[in-house]
């Protein structure tokens, strides 16, 4: 089956499209068309999700692929307590996962070099700019947008990982440390330097 034909063509099964439960009673039992159906309905969500994980399009398209067919042949094991919607994230976002640490890897900025550090006293060794509420104000923009989304790939993927899945996809901590394999307190702190870190990124555009 060529997903992307399926994207983009016209759904022609509108019992799939409008019952949820008819949708997966239709995956469960291998229906083609209802594999349509939700790569129409569901499939634009998967693909951003994809693109805010990844470094490239390409690779968030791989991604994206890989979570379809998943999707196709797990289907009999959605439970029907969950929510579709849910469950197409998580394998998503495995999928993006299960990518990045196939990956070479790449040149990233020295984490160290990033956070802040203090002297004997226990001042900041270095001054700490104002923020300027300008670009924060217009962070909407499609620049602004860019600038900060390089910054967040040149975190360490380590750390970049932990803060996309908690401050972008908003997952909770308990959920994020099942996805990465590590415990809530490694989490917990990775996020904390990983924001020290972009923080520091940022400082030439938020500050005067």
């Amino acid at each position: 089956m060529n997903l992307a034909t399926s994207y983009s063509s016209v759904l022609d099964y509108p019992v799939y499209a409008n019952s949820e439960a008819a949708l997966v009673a239709g995956l469960r039992a291998g229906d083609a068309a209802a594999f349509e159906t939700l790569v129409q309905t569901h499939g634009g969500q998967m693909l951003a999700l994809a693109k805010r994980m990844m470094r490239c399009e390409q690779d968030a398209d791989d991604a994206w692929q890989d979570a379809l067919l998943c999707v196709f042949r797990k289907a009999e094991m959605f439970a029907e307590s969950s929510k579709l919607s849910t469950w197409l994230h998580r394998i998503t976002v495995n999928s993006c996962l299960m990518k990045l640490r196939s990956q070479r890897r790449r040149h990233e900025v020295e984490m160290d070099d990033l956070l802040p550090s203090f002297d004997q006293s226990g001042h900041h060794a270095r001054g700490v700019a104002a923020w300027n509420e300008e670009p924060l104000t217009n962070a909407e923009t499609s620049e602004t947008r860019k600038q900060v989304r390089a910054c967040i790939d040149q975190l360490p993927e380590t750390y970049r990982t932990v803060l996309l899945l908690r401050d972008i996809e908003e997952m909770d901590t308990d959920e994020v440390a099942e996805l990465l394999g590590c415990t809530t307190n490694c989490v917990k702190t990775r996020l904390h330097r990983a924001r020290q870190a972009l923080r520091t990124l940022l400082e030439p555009i938020f500050t005067h």
